[in-house]
């Protein structure tokens, strides 16, 4: 397996980024021990969570991912073999929430105490704060990347405007700029990324490593109805897919995996992986055997007729 740079970051990661939002919401604590070992034995080293997961779940309040990773990191003893991404600004509480100086400040003290680490690989703001002005907020990202207690910084959730916004206020004041960006990008999800995003990504340099990669998934195959999607943790996510496009990509995606002895999850990766913008993408497991295919996904190749199928399906 060949690592990639992770844009202008100076970080080297695996080319899958196992999503962390499963930690303590679809996989417990037992569990996600197991598919961290089985993720770092088979060398990959990337993996992205954020302070406010798994807030959602039923009896949770936010930071159960990254406590168990914290407790996985130092058990294990391979802080240094990870490079560890989260991210902040999603709110924690009323009072806890937004990019102000304050608040990214304190966000990042918490989240280090819960990760039981000295400093965060990939520190990225969860979701844009159209209340703090993008001068504060990046200063106060100079801020933690000078004491050491991040590596690098990343956006997720941002208009291609406040994108561009900061990037020009971190030039204008010569502070560091972001470097990553994580978007919503998968087969079903093109347009914004692709007419939007891509090219800022091009132009500065970004790394690109893409949330929702298999459409919550979608992707898999395994949903094909309502009634599939009803009762489950993403059900509702999934729904607005099942329409004629939703079922051809998956046509195409399932033609295409046959061909190569493939699932159609380890095609839509193999997918995104061919995007000359794409670092990682991000995907969540939460039984052995579903780690062990998105891993295998990485070293699929698809031809060029394969992914003009693809983009013509999804188009």
């Amino acid at each position: 397996m060949k690592m990639r740079k992770l844009g202008n970051s100076g970080l080297m990661v695996a080319p899958l980024c196992f999503g962390g939002n499963v930690f303590g919401w679809t996989a417990d604590e037992a569990t996600s021990f197991r598919l961290l070992d089985a993720l770092t034995e088979a060398g990959f080293n990337f993996i992205d969570t954020a302070d406010v997961y798994s807030k959602w779940a039923p009896g949770n309040k936010g930071g159960e991912s990254e406590t168990i990773l914290g407790k996985w990191l130092r058990q294990s003893g391979k802080r240094t073999q990870i490079v560890l991404a989260t991210k902040a600004g999603s709110e924690m509480a009323p009072d806890k929430k937004g990019l102000s100086k304050a608040y990214i400040r304190r966000a990042v003290e918490d989240s280090l105490r819960r990760l039981q680490t000295d400093s965060i690989d990939l520190y990225q703001s969860h979701y844009d704060d159209p209340q703090t002005p993008v001068e504060e907020t990046m200063e106060a990202f100079a801020g933690l990347l000078q004491a050491g207690k991040v590596r690098a910084i990343g956006a997720s959730n941002f208009t291609p405007e406040r994108l561009e916004e900061s990037l020009a206020a971190s030039k204008r004041h010569g502070w560091p700029p972001y470097t990553v960006l994580q978007p919503h990008y998968n087969l079903c999800e093109r347009e914004n990324y692709e007419t939007r995003f891509e090219p800022i990504c091009a132009r500065e340099g970004l790394g690109v490593i893409p949330y929702f990669s298999l459409a919550s998934g979608f992707l898999t195959g395994k949903y094909r109805s309502k009634e599939d999607a009803a009762g489950r943790a993403r059900g509702k996510f999934v729904e607005k897919y099942m329409d004629e496009r939703g079922f051809r990509i998956l046509g195409a995606l399932e033609e295409v995996a046959r061909e190569r002895g493939a699932k159609p999850a380890q095609v839509a990766i193999a997918w995104l992986l061919a995007r000359p913008s794409v670092t990682a993408p991000i995907a969540s497991a939460t039984t052995l055997e579903q780690l062990r295919e998105l891993l295998a996904a990485t070293e699929l190749r698809l031809d060029a007729a394969a992914i003009e199928r693809l983009n013509a399906a999804s188009a």
